[in-house]
């Protein structure tokens, strides 16, 4: 019987375990928690959303929605179970965070073929293995990985957004809207006038944070998971055209134009937890109470969840993986998820799925699943491990990525149509693979 182990219980480790298992392999599936927790976990339950509970777009037209309709096509455990799990949010895949982590752990422990050890492991195997401990992978085993790759690791931050009670929220003030009225009206909406932004920007501005810890103060941010202080300082009008823009958002009820607007996106499946967008904040909890409640309609917020940030972790995969996730130097380690330098919920479960799948094949001696450029998933993985990179950075899915299209100038310039053809593309592609599997 073939076996192989995989550590992490997160969504890469165990869309990486599912997808062995489905292949008739037995899989050792080690995760730490609750044994030794991260700081940024809450609970027990495997796959836990820890920042947002929101996957992006499904909207194959956006480079997000294109790689979850690819992980569709190849049969993803994960993404069946987040359209399972649901919540409103316009174009976007939220999740019921709960709900989705119980289906997620529930899959794992009925498996016949995946044995759960709920333990530290602090030595890469010496079996088949794929290493999806994740971005707070922890000291021990983080040594060893750095030791195995040669390689520095590259850190930078992630941060949390609060989360609020919504039967606190002043709805006499908030409205309901998406942008330009794109799908249903999911998001909760709370507007500024110039008056209320700049005292919420003076508050923002001047308020304490938390003292990093020594060894995380050379760390970097993460571009597009800056902590909203941070986007704050490059300028009073930063937040108006990032998080906080108000274009597209009117108040039926008033037909007003706002200065700014802060949205709320639905958190659980019963609509009673609503996280603030893009607030992802390292403010200590009394300045975070006291700028929600800056907020017009976040008055009187019951804030069930503040806002943390946390050290990430990532190997300087161009020099370590092959497009395959491969380990250049041991061929059958893996490697899965955020630790390779894949940043999001989706491009997560991505590479678990096509890490699972690779080595299922190695173990059974046959071709790898080669995904070429065109597909979404193809080109993240070719650009992670990329061997010319000099300044290796995370990143997400995205079109310039992608092999471009052969066409002329008119559908270039046109981005939607453009979009649309290069999702057509890969579809068209990945359909005729699943056709002949």
């Amino acid at each position: 019987m073939m076996k192989a182990v995989v550590i992490g219980g997160g969504l890469a480790g165990t869309e990486a375990a599912l997808q062995l298992a489905k292949q008739g392999i037995k899989v050792d599936l080690y995760e730490m928690r609750p044994k030794k927790t991260t700081g940024a976990h809450k609970t027990e339950k495997l796959a836990e959303f820890v920042c947002s509970n929101s996957l992006g777009s499904y909207d194959v037209t956006n480079a997000s929605g294109l790689l979850k309709k690819e992980m569709s096509l190849l049969g993803s455990y994960l993404i069946k179970a987040a359209f399972e799990s649901s919540v409103p949010a316009g174009a976007a895949l939220a999740i019921d965070r709960e709900l989705f982590s119980a289906k997620i752990t529930n899959l794992i422990e009925e498996n016949p073929n995946i044995n759960l050890i709920r333990e530290e492991i602090t030595e890469i195997p010496t079996e088949p293995a794929i290493i999806a401990s994740g971005p707070l992978t922890s000291e021990p085993l983080a040594e060893k990985i750095k030791e195995f790759c040669s390689q520095e690791h590259l850190h930078f931050f992630d941060a949390i957004a609060p989360i609020v009670e919504k039967d606190s929220i002043n709805f006499d003030i908030a409205f309901y809207a998406s942008r330009y009225d794109k799908g249903e009206a999911s998001y909760i909406n709370c507007p500024f006038d110039k008056e209320q932004y700049e005292n919420f920007y003076k508050i923002l501005t001047t308020a304490e944070k938390i003292e990093l810890k020594d060894f995380e103060k050379d760390a970097k941010f993460f571009e597009s998971c800056l902590p909203i202080e941070v986007l704050a300082s490059r300028g009073e009008d930063t937040l108006r055209f990032g998080p906080m823009k108000p274009v597209g958002l009117v108040d039926k009820r008033t037909g007003k134009q706002n200065y700014a607007v802060v949205q709320l996106r639905q958190d659980n499946l019963s609509a009673s937890m609503y996280n603030l967008v893009g607030f992802q904040t390292n403010l200590k909890w009394g300045a975070q109470k006291e700028l929600v409640h800056s907020i017009p309609g976040l008055e009187n917020a019951n804030i069930l969840r503040y806002g943390v940030m946390h050290r990430n972790t990532f190997i300087n995969s161009p020099k370590i993986l092959n497009k395959f996730l491969q380990c250049k130097k041991r061929k059958d380690l893996f490697f899965a998820g955020q630790i390779t330098g894949t940043e999001g919920y989706t491009e997560s479960i991505a590479t678990g799925m096509y890490a699972g799948i690779n080595l299922a094949k190695y173990l059974k001696n046959e071709n790898f699943l080669e995904l070429p450029d065109i597909t979404m998933l193809g080109a993240l993985t070719s650009y992670i491990s990329f061997e010319e990179h000099k300044h290796f950075q995370p990143v997400n899915s995205n079109w310039g990525i992608v092999k471009p299209l052969e066409a002329d100038k008119k559908i270039k310039k046109n981005k939607k149509l453009k979009n649309e053809l290069l999702a057509k593309r890969s579809i068209e592609y990945l359909e005729t693979i699943v056709e002949h599997k």
